[in-house]
């Protein structure tokens, strides 16, 4: 029987598997890129994104997540802000337990670091690293989440994100 060590894997998450708490948004396809687009409006909404990658009971085994990537677009006019970039973990326990949640440490890259570089109108590629990259567990969800205050005329595209880790079976 094998062993894999793989140690730059990634996992595509498209807009159409993301959560959008308002607003309106239509999937687009224009110059062969898909792309879900917020209608512009004076907002508030929040991204959460499904981090869906193998974990298991054994220490070391499955998807150790190091890093994600979220690829947007804002077009026309900044946000008004952009405060809000977490990662969450929701551990899963037995019957009759209520799931609990809890913040995961973070690091945002330069271009993204503050609220005033993420809520730009620009093409986004914004990568959030674990300050202490983890191995999921059979028992653990992790989401990515971002809250947004878009202006009147901001146009929000969400591109997608990616998950990058390293997988040991």
């Amino acid at each position: 029987m094998g062993y894999v060590h793989l140690t730059d894997i990634c996992q595509f998450i498209p807009p159409s598997a993301m959560q959008k708490s308002a607003g309106t948004w239509t999937p687009t396809l224009a110059s062969s890129l898909i792309t879900d687009v917020r209608t512009a409006a004076e907002a508030s909404f929040d991204l959460m994104i499904p981090v869906v990658l193998p974990g298991s009971n054994l220490a070391k085994q499955g998807a150790k997540l190091v890093s994600i990537d979220l690829w947007y677009i804002i077009g026309t006019a900044a946000a008004d802000d952009i405060g809000t970039v977490g990662l969450d973990k929701v551990t899963l326990p037995a019957d009759d337990v209520a799931p609990t949640g809890a913040a995961v440490d973070v690091t945002l890259d330069s271009a993204h670091d503050t609220t005033t570089k993420r809520k730009a109108a620009d093409e986004h590629k914004m990568t959030v690293t674990l300050d202490t990259p983890a191995f999921i567990e059979d028992d653990e969800a992790y989401w990515l989440t971002m809250s947004v205050d878009a202006a009147a005329t901001t146009v929000f595209s969400l591109v997608g994100a990616q998950a990058n880790f390293t997988l040991r079976l």
